[in-house]
């Protein structure tokens, strides 16, 4: 599947996006305030946004809440229905920009779209070419049971289990080595 470098920016995005959102009560939320959404923007060099308020935090989370459900969705078809929603409700209105020091490509907000507007357009379009492409089963959560965190399977043969093999990865498979020895040494 070939991925232009604005999808996977897109992508980057919406996987670090719904990342923020703790899995408990207990975590912090990673978009904690107006300022922590400015520092997410700044970090992912989303174009085009200006003054952030309250209103454009409340309506980000909103957006999150709903890329998080994309993930989780059972089959393509429900993924499909959900991107649709989410991204004509953005009002998306696709144009060729170059910017930046980038070469041409689309981007699928409307000029002055609000920030979740924005994210829930090129964001949406980056999820629904996967879906287009037959390849919804990438969008995963990790597989860790202490862990349930958003990523793109971009492995050639679809056989990434975790968000992070040096982290969930190799945290479960030491633990595995661990039991087996303790059930050898009996």
């Amino acid at each position: 599947m070939l991925i232009t470098h604005d999808t996977r920016c897109a992508l980057d995005t919406v996987v670090d996006l719904v990342n923020t959102k703790p899995e408990d009560d207990a975590a912090a939320d990673g978009l904690p305030d107006v300022a922590g959404l400015a520092d997410f923007t700044r970090g992912h060099a989303v174009s085009d946004i200006g003054m952030l308020s309250e209103s454009d935090l409340a309506a980000v989370r909103e957006v999150r809440a709903r890329f998080a459900a994309i993930f989780a969705a059972p089959d393509a078809h429900t993924a499909a229905e959900m991107i649709n929603d989410l991204v004509a409700a953005a009002g998306t209105t696709p144009r060729l920009t170059n910017h930046d020091g980038y070469d041409w490509h689309v981007h699928y907000f409307a000029p002055g779209a609000s920030l979740a507007d924005h994210l829930a357009a090129d964001c949406g379009m980056a999820l629904a070419f996967f879906v287009v492409a037959g390849e919804e089963e990438r969008l995963r959560r990790c597989e860790a049971p202490d862990c349930r965190r958003a990523f793109v399977d971009l492995s050639r043969n679809r056989s990434r289990r975790y968000c992070d093999s040096r982290t969930c990865g190799n945290r479960l498979h030491v633990a595995a080595y661990r039991a087996r020895r303790k059930e050898a040494a009996g």
